[in-house]
C-alpha cells in the first residue's frame, strides 16, 4: 500500500521539475505561430525594405538579428518567413496523418494478406532515407513551397502508418473490444467507437514530434534551393543566403539557424512531455 502511494508522488514531482521547460517551449512555439499570422506585432520593418546605409549591420536594439547584404532587417525576414514554413509543415503533417492513419488502420484492422502487403510497401518507403525520398519527389513535382510540403509529407508517412498499426493491433485485443463484439456490435461500430478513439494518443504525440522533423526537412530543401523563389524569406533560404559571409557577417546564417533549432527543440520537448503524460 505504501509503494502504491509513493509512485504517483514521484511521477508528480518529475512533472513539476519539467513544467518550467514545458511552459517555456509552449510559449516559444505559440510566439512563432502568432508571429506567422501577425508579424507586424513584432517588427516595424518590411521584409523587402532595403537600407543602403545599413548594409550587413551587426545585431543591435534597432536590428535584433542585424541586417543582410542588401540592408534588409533579418529579424523581420525571419518573422515573415514563418508563414511559408508553417504552411508547408501543416500540409506535410496533414498528408502524413491522413495517409498514415489510413494505411495503419486498414493494415492493423484487417490483418492477413492486406497487412502483409501494406507493411511491405511501408518497409520499402522506410528503406529509403527520408530526405532522399523528398528530393526525388520534389524534383518530379517542381520547385516551390507546396511541392516541398508534399515531398516531406510523403517521406514521414511510414512512421505514422507503423505507429497507427501497432496501436490498432493493441487496442483490438483489449477486453472491452471483445465485449463489444460479444454484445453484437458490428466491426464498423467497434472501429469507430472503440479502436480509433483509443489509438489516437500516440499518433498525436508523433504528430508533434514529426512537426520538428518536417520543419528541418523543409528548411533543408529550401537551403538546397527547392523552396519558394526569392525574395521570399523561407528559413532555409535565409540560412543559405548567409553561408558565404560566415566570417565577416556570422549572424546572417547563425541567428536564423538558432531560431529554427530552438523551435524544433521546443516541439521535441512538448512531444516528450505529452508522451510521459499519456503513459
Amino acid at each position: 500500500m505504501t509503494v502504491a502511494l509513493r509512485l504517483p508522488a514521484v511521477t508528480v514531482n518529475r512533472l513539476e521539475l519539467r513544467r518550467p521547460l514545458f511552459a517555456g517551449a509552449l510559449l516559444y512555439v505559440s510566439f512563432v505561430v502568432v508571429s506567422a499570422f501577425w508579424p507586424r506585432l513584432f517588427t516595424s520593418y518590411g521584409p523587402i525594405d532595403t537600407n543602403p546605409s545599413a548594409v550587413a549591420v551587426a545585431p543591435s536594439l534597432d536590428h535584433l538579428f542585424g541586417t543582410d547584404i542588401y540592408g534588409r532587417d533579418l529579424w523581420t525576414r525571419v518573422l515573415y518567413g514563418s508563414p511559408l514554413t508553417i504552411q508547408a509543415t501543416l500540409i506535410a503533417l496533414g498528408i502524413a496523418v491522413v495517409a498514415g492513419l489510413a494505411l495503419g488502420i486498414v493494415s492493423g484492422f484487417f490483418g492477413g494478406f492486406t497487412d502483409s502487403a501494406l507493411m511491405r510497401f511501408v518497409d520499402v518507403l522506410l528503406a529509403i532515407p527520408g530526405l532522399l525520398l523528398a528530393l526525388s519527389i520534389v524534383t518530379a513535382l517542381g520547385y516551390g513551397t507546396v511541392p516541398v510540403a508534399v515531398a516531406v509529407g510523403v517521406g514521414i508517412v511510414p512512421g505514422f502508418a507503423r505507429t497507427t498499426r501497432a496501436e490498432v493491433l493493441r487496442v483490438k485485443t483489449l477486453p472491452y473490444v471483445e465485449a463489444a463484439r460479444a454484445g453484437g456490435a458490428s466491426w464498423t461500430r467497434v472501429l469507430l467507437r472503440h479502436i480509433l478513439p483509443n489509438s489516437w494518443g500516440p499518433v498525436a504525440v508523433l504528430a508533434v514530434l514529426d512537426a520538428g522533423v518536417a520543419i528541418i526537412a523543409i528548411a533543408s530543401l529550401s537551403f538546397l534551393g527547392f523552396g519558394a523563389a526569392p525574395p521570399a524569406a523561407e528559413w532555409g533560404t535565409l540560412i543559405a543566403d548567409g553561408r558565404n559571409y560566415l566570417i565577416t557577417s556570422w549572424w546572417l546564417s547563425l541567428l536564423p539557424g538558432l531560431f529554427v533549432a530552438l523551435l524544433v527543440l521546443s516541439l521535441n520537448h512538448i512531444s516528450k512531455t505529452l508522451q510521459e503524460l499519456t503513459r
